[in-house]
């Protein structure tokens, strides 16, 4: 007879590589400020593009982070998984002997895997024929070894390692996978969330589509532009709470329960309606009444397409709507990566008390009308916080996050 999961899920590690601070210590006083990370692309050749901002990340040493793998036999945003899983685990303070003894669960979310790599490839081919491509960065490429090469650098053999292909929305979705794993004890521990590395073929096809901003990323404001690309990564340690309290780990917050949808309305525009179920399904999944959201980290794009369909199913759902922020705003819209840094933010938020800001902001669009906490961060008692993840195909993923309560309406026992 099937029996109901009762294990409840907690945070206790945080990693986050990102264009506003490498760690969390960085990426902690990045939010607060509201810094943005928009600079001139140096990742690839932006000659005949009229606009050439992104949010790239340049101070990022692999070597310095990845402690027993060769980082030359990795991609970028490999690198950046590992790297923002080394970080979860030395934040949770959990023993590497302990995770590699337990049954334990790595899954990344992505958009386009190793892409630059394959951008490479592919210009190599072009310009000077295929005898001249390069095998050992070919066999960087599959995307698998985002996940793959976290459990290889900490010497992981209870492992399931799974690569989480579902676009903007997969640091969501892979976040809810190990909330899944960890509640029903299949997992003692989780590495989950996403990576994503500046590519020239996600820029070119966002450019084609209109979309990227001049020069900054303006959620929600009326005369946005459109997107900054971005990159990095983020990545979450979880594990049960009675895990967490046996070895008294810090508890950074609950995953509280998640909601997946994908309505495949169109290829590039997001559904109202569906957007607005996902998150209903979220909200029931995790047994919290909207009155009880404090505030919404938001997919938050800056397209008039997204921002002002995210805020009508906002409003389907919230009859007071609770602030709501965009992060993209500071770090630029990092793909896979999104959800995951967003998540991580969203942990910080309810352990620090305070609500980052949506920078860039000069007047809220009419068709948007919620309060995004323009320009400026703000301190706040957090209990309950929601984490959007909008993606290309109709793919939706909402995550609850609330602080750790000993007892919780709602939880399970």
């Amino acid at each position: 007879m099937y029996e109901e999961p009762t294990r409840r899920v907690v945070i206790t590690g945080l990693g986050s590589v990102s264009g506003i601070g490498i760690g969390k210590a960085e990426f902690l006083a990045g939010l607060r400020s509201g810094k943005s990370a928009a600079k001139p692309i140096t990742a690839f050749d932006t000659e005949g593009f009229e606009h050439t901002t992104a949010c790239e990340i340049t101070d990022f040493d692999p070597a310095h982070w990845i402690e027993n793998l060769d980082p030359g036999t990795l991609g970028r945003a490999s690198q950046f998984s590992v790297a923002a899983a080394r970080m979860a685990v030395a934040d949770g303070g959990l023993d590497e002997d302990r995770l590699r003894a337990a049954p334990s669960l790595v899954s990344i979310g992505t958009t386009d895997g190793e892409a630059r790599d394959l951008d490479q490839l592919v210009e190599t081919e072009v310009r000077q024929g295929p005898e001249h491509m390069d095998p050992a960065l070919a066999r960087r490429v599959p995307a698998g070894r985002l996940s793959a090469a976290v459990a290889r650098e900490f010497g992981l053999r209870r492992v399931e390692a799974v690569t989480l292909p579902t676009a903007c929305a997969a640091g969501n979705y892979a976040i809810g996978y190990g909330f899944d794993a960890i509640r029903s004890g299949d997992v003692e521990y989780a590495l989950c969330g996403g990576a994503d590395a500046l590519c020239r073929k996600t820029f070119t096809g966002f450019y084609r589509l209109g979309t990227i901003a001049p020069e900054k990323c303006r959620p929600f404001d009326v005369d946005r532009k459109g997107i900054l690309t971005g990159e990095g990564a983020g990545v979450l340690l979880m594990e049960s709470l009675e895990s967490a309290l046996a070895r008294g780990a810090r508890i950074y917050a609950e995953v509280l329960g998640y909601g997946l949808n994908c309505d495949a309305h169109h290829p590039v525009a997001p559904h109202q309606d569906s957007v607005a179920h996902c998150m209903r399904l979220a909200l029931e999944n995790a047994g919290i009444e909207p009155g009880e959201v404090d505030f919404i980290s938001a997919h938050g794009t800056g397209t008039k397409a997204n921002d002002v369909t995210e805020a009508g199913a906002i409003r389907q759902v919230f009859e007071v709507p609770p602030r709501t922020v965009s992060i993209k705003s500071m770090i630029g819209h990092t793909m896979g990566a999104a959800s995951a840094l967003a998540a991580v933010g969203c942990a910080l938020a309810l352990t620090e008390g305070f609500i980052p800001p949506t920078i860039n902001h000069e007047r809220t669009d009419p068709e948007v009308a919620l309060d995004c906490v323009p320009n400026h961060a703000v301190e706040a008692e957090l209990r309950v916080v929601q984490n959007n993840g909008l993606a290309f195909g109709g793919n939706n993923a909402v995550v609850i996050f609330g602080r750790w309560e000993p007892e919780r309406t709602g939880a399970p026992a």
